[in-house]
């Protein structure tokens, strides 16, 4: 696997994928790599002849009181766990590589409406940064195709619009979430968990999936969102939404919506998790 640093490195790499006629795909990631992923470069590598991985901690996606300082940093085991996983290049660039400028005059990228709702209402700005850095990444490396986690459901959604909007000839796959045996959803974070936090944290996934159960047998999604969040306060989670939604642009659902989405964001002890379940409602 080769690592560079610069945009002009990076671009020489690439291009010599390229001369190969290599279809090349990019996996985006934050570092302190877990199972989910290496499931990413893994379906990267099935879908194309080159994979090129970056890893970026963001501090535009960080709200001021969130954990940009103390978020996990594992760049030595990111660097194994990737050149294991099949990547062939890695891009590992610092702030004044992404940010020439500085990140605050830098020039941003806001996908409306999509980027306001869920987690948007509680981390104003978020999607902003997302937005902006994963735009820039697109723009560096040039891929055929780029692969998300369905995880962060919201931002495969805003990425995928993103794309569209701004006419960038790249393909945005997302991939299905990594759980652990129990049904805890994989995430850098979950390391923040106290062993009693862990052992309550399933229960986040197992409201989800009553929630879908009840949806999709033909419940109204109202009193079957506040009975998921009933059960989740009960377990000692602090709620901040659970919600179903259309698969399509994360609309509240309407008569004859079909592709449906129970999504949830809930805070145990100092841990914030996401999660979220796809389903089918039938008309």
């Amino acid at each position: 696997m080769i690592e560079v640093a610069t945009v002009a490195s990076l671009r020489d790499e690439v291009r010599a994928l390229r001369a190969r006629r290599a279809r090349v795909a990019f996996v985006p990631t934050m570092g302190n790599l877990h199972e989910g992923h290496l499931s990413l470069v893994a379906e990267a590598r099935r879908r194309a002849d080159a994979v090129v991985a970056s890893l970026y901690v963001n501090p535009l996606q960080f709200g001021p009181n969130e954990d940009y300082a103390t978020y996990p940093r594992t760049p030595d085991a990111d660097r194994a766990a990737l050149a294991g996983a099949g990547a062939d290049l890695l891009f590992m660039p610092g702030d004044d590589v992404m940010y020439p400028r500085g990140p605050e005059i830098m020039t941003k990228v806001e996908v409306p409406v999509v980027s306001e709702i869920l987690c948007g209402w509680f981390r104003p700005g978020h999607f902003r940064g997302v937005a902006t850095v994963v735009n820039r990444l697109l723009n560096l490396v040039h891929p055929d195709i780029a692969l998300f986690g369905k995880k962060d459901y919201q931002q495969l959604l805003v990425i995928r619009l993103m794309v569209a909007d701004l006419g960038l000839p790249i393909e945005i796959a997302g991939v299905d979430t990594v759980r652990e045996a129990d049904g805890l959803a994989m995430s850098s974070r979950n390391r923040y968990l106290t062993a009693g936090e862990r052992a309550a944290a399933p229960r986040l996934y197992a409201a989800l999936t009553a929630l879908r159960d009840r949806v999709a047998s033909g419940a109204a999604t109202a009193p079957a969102e506040a009975e998921a969040i009933e059960a989740l306060a009960a377990a000692g989670f602090r709620v901040e939404y659970v919600s179903v939604r259309r698969q399509r642009d994360l609309a509240p659902p309407e008569r004859g919506d079909t592709a449906l989405v129970a999504l949830a964001a809930a805070w145990l002890g100092r841990t914030r998790l996401i999660d979220n379940i796809e389903f089918s409602r039938a008309v």
